[in-house]
């Protein structure tokens, strides 16, 4: 059984992030095992002295769940038009390694509008050279309007379906093909 590492980019408990990946943890639980990282506040800042000599605890224990997964996906909302502080923190701490590259990924932006933020997860995902196709990221617009008392509405969960089996294809051509 595969596992899959959920990153939820909101510091909100009842976030929007948090119920579409529950949803997806839900549709999976046969296929996948997924372990849920919703404590990116409690990271440290990020400091690149540290990135790679003296590194804390909690960036080791991070890097090693990125590391271990075989795949990771993130879903975060849209601040200001960037994606959330707390997951750019988590990111950097990434950067001095090679953890991400040639990894399988989901990216999901579930925002108000999200699409500055969407295109900011991307370029960074890309600059680590993590693996994720355009059928893997997904910008979910309208969120709130979209999910009521943890019902998904047709649409937004027939998008959800659609990213599903296309990241569990992009696990599988990792699979096949080793490093890409």
């Amino acid at each position: 059984m595969k596992t899959i590492l959920a990153i939820i980019g909101s510091a909100s408990e009842s976030s929007s992030n948090r119920q579409l990946v529950e949803f997806l943890a839900a549709s999976t639980k046969i296929e996948f095992n997924w372990i849920v990282f919703n404590e990116l506040k409690s990271l440290p800042h990020f400091d690149p002295e540290l990135s790679v000599n003296n590194t804390p605890q909690e960036i080791v224990a991070f890097r090693a769940l990125i590391d271990q997964a075989d795949g990771v996906i993130i879903c975060t909302p849209e601040y200001v038009f960037s994606i959330p502080s707390g997951l750019k923190n988590a990111i950097e701490w990434c950067v001095s390694t090679t953890i991400f590259s040639n990894k399988p990924c989901g990216l999901i932006t579930a925002s108000a509008q999200g699409e500055k933020g969407h295109e900011e997860l991307q370029l960074l995902m890309k600059t680590l050279m993590a693996q994720f196709t355009d059928e893997t990221a997904l910008l979910i617009s309208g969120i709130k309007g979209k999910i009521q008392q943890d019902n998904i509405n047709p649409q937004t969960r027939y998008e959800l379906e659609r990213f599903l089996t296309s990241f569990t294809s992009l696990l599988a051509l990792s699979d096949n093909l080793g490093d890409f």
